[in-house]
């Protein structure tokens, strides 16, 4: 699996980027504007695939997580990707939940993890996600 973490706080970055690496391949990016263009070079390199999973903080610099997620939800669709080439994303913020669960559900998330990050319920949701660790 290929996984994009976007994330601004060194902390987070480390903590999630060790998690998510029992799970594949992970690139991390520190700003907005970085995930948007690792995610376009991953979609234009043809010996690459693309991102099966993108994790992005609400609130970073550059662009915020929304942007990007608009971003990215309005390159495949100019691109016609198929349902299974488009990109799984998790929005994360310790930000008033209630708010911005229904913001990026409209923009196109598919699921919100709020900070700081329960393992067990995070690695539950990767499951029910349909990814599963490395062995």
């Amino acid at each position: 699996m290929k996984i994009l973490l976007a994330e601004d706080d060194f902390a987070s970055r480390k903590f999630m980027s060790k998690l998510l690496g029992e799970y594949g391949e992970c690139d991390v990016t520190v700003n907005g504007l970085e995930a948007v263009d690792a995610y376009l070079m991953a979609l234009e390199d043809e010996d690459e695939d693309n991102y099966d999973l993108v994790i992005l903080d609400v609130m970073m610099p550059m662009l915020d997580g929304y942007q990007v997620l608009d971003t990215i939800r309005k390159i495949e669709k100019e691109r016609n990707l198929p349902a299974e080439q488009k990109a799984r994303v998790i929005m994360t913020t310790a930000l008033n939940q209630e708010i911005n669960v229904k913001k990026a559900m409209e923009i196109g998330c598919d699921a919100y993890v709020g900070k700081p990050v329960n393992v067990e319920k995070f690695t539950i949701l990767l499951e029910r996600l349909g990814f599963v660790a490395k062995k």
